[in-house]
Order: structure tokens, then sequence, then C-alpha cells
């Protein structure tokens, strides 16, 4: 059983921004790809799935949404570009409304993680190219054809970066035409803001590129993954340029700035006895909340917020598999193990199966286990 006693924080309210959360533990995205196909559409599975983790006064950031189809990263994730999307989405907004809850979209643009059957036959793009990345046969993406290397891509013309940056404006409408109650805007992980933020995959040599000194509302997140090498990011002073990044938000007023810590690469935990390091050095610069993620369990997760290092923890694969996630670590109750397996497939098993703790009869699915 969990400490309740350490806990006691996670379940303190907090203001991120616009937003008044009851308590602390937010549900992390998460790529589950049960959209609707064709159209990369919201449909019911999605709806019951977002209903089922919704708590009173929590807050869910919901898996990426896609800008358009030509930044079409994953098979099965949902678009935030079509009145049929838009309107799936404001299904799943009002039933979390309902529930009392609170849900953020999270938008992305994967860059050169992408392949050229997602997108209508669009090359992907990123800030530079590197053949290695496309090359890599360990690289894998989920296609209509199946697990895939990505396309070869392109660097993105200093001309077509403003229009890039119009599809997230236009997405960003989308999203509050939907009723949501903010925007995450994922800026980590190796996908396109990631590819031109690190030096490892950005050797452009315009006002783009270069060292960390050529880079110049409250309803509004930002994700990072500082030290981060998923989707083969690196950098040459990670923690320069993070802290440099966390310090330039500050004139922002974001709503909160989440951050990846680098203890995990994906949904791996590469060190497991690594501390939040990302998140105690981002605190020291950024003057906002903090929302921490990665290889956090209930206890962990408190002392990081009575500590100071965090004001919020996003918790991932025990959302997968406990739908009462807040309830659960509240109350001490044991968690159920989630069936890695399942994580990417297209059907209800393994997405809106797992039971509610009152249902969770056998106790060798129940582990006390890491978030």
């Amino acid at each position: 059983m969990m400490n309740t006693s350490k806990n006691n924080r996670l379940f303190s309210p907090i203001q991120l921004g616009a937003t008044g959360l009851k308590h602390r533990v937010v549900m992390a995205p998460l790529t589950r790809s049960r959209s609707l196909q064709p159209g990369s559409i919201p449909g019911d599975l999605m709806l019951e799935y977002y209903t089922q983790r919704t708590s009173d006064g929590g807050l869910i950031i919901s898996e990426a949404a896609q800008l358009s189809l030509g930044t079409s990263g994953w098979q099965g994730a949902p678009g935030m570009y079509s009145d049929a999307q838009i309107d799936g989405w404001k299904t799943i907004v009002d039933a979390v409304h309902a529930k009392g809850g609170y849900i953020f979209a999270q938008l992305w643009h994967p860059g050169r993680f992408s392949h050229a059957s997602l997108t209508g036959g669009a090359m992907p793009v990123s800030a530079s190219v590197d053949p290695e990345y496309w090359q890599n046969p360990s690289r894998l993406i989920s296609t209509p054809n199946g697990w895939m290397q990505p396309s070869p891509h392109r660097a993105l013309e200093k001309s077509e970066i403003l229009g890039v940056l119009e599809e997230y404006g236009k997405a960003v409408k989308r999203v509050r035409s939907a009723g949501f109650d903010g925007v995450e805007v994922h800026a980590g992980n190796g996908y396109l803001i990631d590819q031109f933020l690190q030096d490892g995959s950005n050797k452009r040599t315009d006002e783009y590129g270069g060292s960390i000194d050529a880079w110049a509302n409250d309803r509004v997140g930002v994700r990072i993954t500082p030290s981060g090498t998923f989707n083969a990011m690196a950098d040459s002073d990670p923690e320069a340029l993070h802290a440099h990044v966390a310090e330039g938000l500050n004139r922002f007023g974001l709503a909160y700035l989440h951050i990846i810590e680098p203890r995990m690469s994906g949904y791996l935990l590469i060190k497991e006895d690594q501390p939040p390091l990302a998140t105690r050095r981002a605190r020291q610069v950024f003057k906002g909340n903090i929302i921490a993620n990665g290889g956090f369990e209930p206890d962990s997760a408190a002392a990081a917020i009575e500590q100071g290092d965090a004001d919020a923890i996003s918790l991932g694969r025990y959302f997968v598999s406990n739908p009462d996630l807040p309830r659960r670590i509240r109350e001490g109750l044991p968690l159920a193990a989630y069936d890695r397996d399942t994580f990417y497939t297209f059907e209800a098993k393994g997405y809106i199966d797992y039971p509610f703790y009152n249902s969770a009869v056998d106790a060798g699915d129940l582990v006390t286990a890491r978030v």
C-alpha cells in the first residue's frame, strides 16, 4: 500500500494560469492510436477513454493532436484540423467538463518523425537534413502499412517557417472552438520544435540556427525534454540550452512548463535511481508553475511537490491501466498493472477495459507500481 500521509500535498489545490485544480495528479499526454480512420476523428472509444479518466477538479492533457494532414506523424493519432475532428473533440471536452474535470489539448508537429504514407505524400520536414535518421532500421513509426522507418526528410525553407507558425495558430483557434480549457505546445521528444532547438539536429546557418545566443497565456503550457535522447536527439550543451529556453519562456506568463525528466527515453525508464534533475534546474530559472513527468511513484511525486521541485506531477502509463488513478493514490489503493503490448493498437482491448478499483477483483493484477 502507498503512504497516504506523504501524498497529501498531491491533493491540495493549485492554480495553473486561468485553471484552478483541486489536486495535482495530472494525466500526461499519451498517444493511443484510437481515432477513427480515415479522417483521424475522435470517436466513441476516445470519448469513453477520456471520460473514464476524468476526476473532479483534475487536469487531463490530451494525446498529441496533428496540425494538418501534411504534418501527421502517427497512424491513429487524432487531428485538430477538420470540422469532423473538432466535433469529436467537443464531445470529449463536454464529457470531461460534465464530471468536473479540465482538459488541455496538446499540439504537435512531428517534423522528420513521419512517413509519406501519413502525410498524403508530402515529404517530412526538419530543421536540417540527416540521412542517418531515416536510414536507421531500429527507428520505426506506426503507419497505415504497419511499422516502418521514417521517410526521407528535407530542411524547411526559411520562407516556410512562418507557414508552420500559422498552422499552430489555426489549430489553437480550433482548440478554443472545441471548448478546451487550454493548449499545450509539444516542444520536446525530438519533434519539430525540438529539432530546431538542439544543435544535434539543427545545422542551419541562418537566423534559425547557430548558438543559443541567436534565439531570440495563462491558458498555454509548453512541454520540453531537457537532456532527452529519445528520437535521436542530442545537444552539445543541453543544460545551458534548456536553461535558456526556460528563462526565455518567463516573459509569456504561461499556465505551466511541462518537463519530461531525462531518466526517461520515450516511455522507457533508463536511469532508475536518478532524481528529478531537469525539474530542479528549471526551478532555478523558470518563475511559473512546473509540471514534472517521468519515472515518478506516488511517494516520490508527493516528495517533489513537498520539496518545491514541482507544482504538479503528470503520470502516464498508470493512467492507462487505472482510470481512477487519483483516487487510488489518495486512498493508498494498489495500482493495476498495464499491458504495454496494447499501448499502440487500434481496438478497445487495453484501452477502455481496465476496471475501476471497486470492480478490480483479481489481486494478481494489482501492484504498487512506479508511475
